[in-house]
């Protein structure tokens, strides 16, 4: 697997849960979305336990670039079409106080991240990009980003961007030493954060119960799933969104030869810059990410990287080649808004998920709003966040999401590329015809080959090879698997079934 810059230098780590408990709120996950409402609810004085299948930071928060942006990754008019101006209004409202919340927590926890506000630029380079431009500087202003402007002519250090809008005071920080801090914050309320705990079962009731992999049992007053996309829900959720993987390459540039600001295009896929921080010898480090696709449905990560680094060097004064490359994964409701909240069906679990391209302040906002609901105080955001809404205007994008996914069920009826076993390389893997069956195949570095049925264990959809993170990828709703066949990303709760190809062609003999 690819490693982050942010992951080099900080390591979180936590002790697993050795035996059942009892708490006021169990939170599974510990990216910025789950210690986010963990926290908070420790501040508002009760129990909290956190429980995470790896640790603090190992999942999509330690693979984010980590801009806090009230710049929506999908346009305020884009809103304004499918939920209408009022819910235009309250994105740009809860996004900008994220930010706010998350710099008065740095401050209030003492929490040394590098957390600095900085402008952000949403910028054009051709005709249609002007256009959006000008929609999105209307709709902004509408929302009541009133500080929005329309610029031209903003240095990059290397050209000048002709046309663009700045939205001032964005913020950025290192995500890996602010959940470590948030981690520290919330022990000293007497919060219990738990590594290498993953849960597998999810009950509603009073109490609510939580029940993980090693068999513990943990009783909560509520249970709040925090892990990037919820794994109780079979259909609920993951129809009304997809995942995506997305790319970034860390590039030197000399200290000082760009503004530190952030960067965001209107190409589709889109592309955005941050500088990071210091480097030695008088260099700092500008992370570029986008060329993002959805998972499963492309296996070229190396030729993404490349058009990044070529993208990059011909905006920004970067130099060498890349010192850091990575990839992540965000979830992309068919309607531009996260779903924060409570689950579908549920009384007392709640799910946050749907992060699009604002994943850290989405996770703010779900500190806030899930506190407040579980708190019984009124926040006027739940029902835009509403994990049950239906938006009636984003009926074709709903069709089209799900469109693509019976495609990938239809792909899996004639899927056979050909490749023999034999031919898999060490160190890599695909997914085969073998037995009679579908097969995703692995060979380690001694030769020995690992095969699993290539179903995903979630609803049946055929996995893909993915030779950059050297995983089993589902295309249709985002599940991901190590080449020991184990979660690594849900909705999937179980990993992919060990095959024995040599039990099946005994019995077919």
């Amino acid at each position: 697997m690819t490693i982050s810059y942010w992951a080099t230098g900080t390591t979180l780590t936590s002790p697993p849960l050795d035996g059942d408990a009892v708490c006021d709120a169990c939170v599974i996950g510990a990216g910025i979305a789950g210690l986010s409402v963990a926290y908070e609810l420790a501040a508002a004085g009760l129990a909290v336990i956190v429980i995470d299948a790896d640790g603090p930071g190992a999942g999509e928060t330690g693979r984010t670039t980590a801009h806090l942006m009230t710049a929506f990754d999908d346009y305020f008019f884009y809103i304004e079409r499918h939920l209408g101006p009022q819910a235009a209004r309250q994105v740009a409202r809860s996004h900008a106080a994220a930010v706010s919340r998350i710099e008065s927590i740095c401050a209030a926890e003492s929490i040394d991240c590098d957390f600095r506000r900085v402008d952000g630029y949403l910028f054009a380079e051709s005709s249609e990009g002007d256009e959006l431009l000008s929609r999105e500087l209307d709709a902004a202003h509408r929302a009541g980003l009133e500080e929005v402007e329309r610029v031209s002519d903003v240095p990059t250090g290397k050209v000048a961007l002709r046309s663009a809008l700045r939205f001032p005071r964005q913020g950025q920080l290192h995500p890996l030493k602010y959940l470590g801090g948030l981690v520290d914050a919330i022990q000293r309320r007497g919060g219990r954060v738990y590594g290498k705990t993953r849960a597998i079962e999810v009950s509603d009731g009073h109490p609510a119960t939580v029940r993980t992999a090693s068999g513990a049992r943990i009783e909560a007053g509520h249970v709040i799933v925090a892990t990037n996309t919820p794994f109780i829900d079979r259909f609920a959720i993951h129809t009304k969104q997809a995942g995506y993987r997305t790319f970034v390459v860390g590039l030197k540039v000399p200290r000082g030869s760009m503004p530190m600001c952030q960067f965001w295009d209107t190409l589709d896929p889109y592309h955005y810059v941050r500088i990071a921080g210091d480097l030695d010898a008088g260099y700092q480090l500008l992370i570029s990410g986008g060329e993002d696709h959805k998972v499963g449905q492309a296996d070229d990560g190396q030729q993404r990287f490349a058009r990044l680094v070529d993208w990059t060097r011909q905006r920004f004064p970067v130099v060498d080649e890349p010192v850091f490359a990575w990839s992540g994964q965000v979830m992309e409701p068919v309607d531009g808004v996260a779903f924060i909240g409570r689950n579908p069906g549920d009384t007392y679990v709640y799910v946050v998920t749907g992060d699009s391209g604002n994943g850290m302040t989405h996770g703010a906002i779900a500190g806030m709003l899930i506190r407040d609901q579980i708190t019984d105080r009124t926040n006027d955001w739940a029902e835009l966040y509403d994990p049950s809404r239906k938006s009636v205007t984003a009926v074709v994008e709903y069709a089209r999401e799900n469109a693509n996914v019976v495609a990938q069920y239809a792909d899996w009826l004639g899927k056979d590329d050909g490749m023999a076993l034999d031919a898999i390389p060490a160190g890599g893997g695909h997914v085969v015809k073998a037995g009679g069956r579908h097969v995703a195949a692995f060979r380690d570095v001694d030769g020995v080959l690992h095969t699993f049925d290539a179903t995903c264990p979630h609803l049946k959809c055929l996995v893909q090879w993915n030779s950059l993170e050297q995983s089993f990828d589902c295309p249709c709703h985002g599940s991901r698997f190590g080449v020991d066949g184990s979660v690594l990303h849900g909705p999937a709760k179980s990993g992919l079934e060990p095959v024995d190809l040599t039990r099946d062609e005994q019995h077919r003999h």
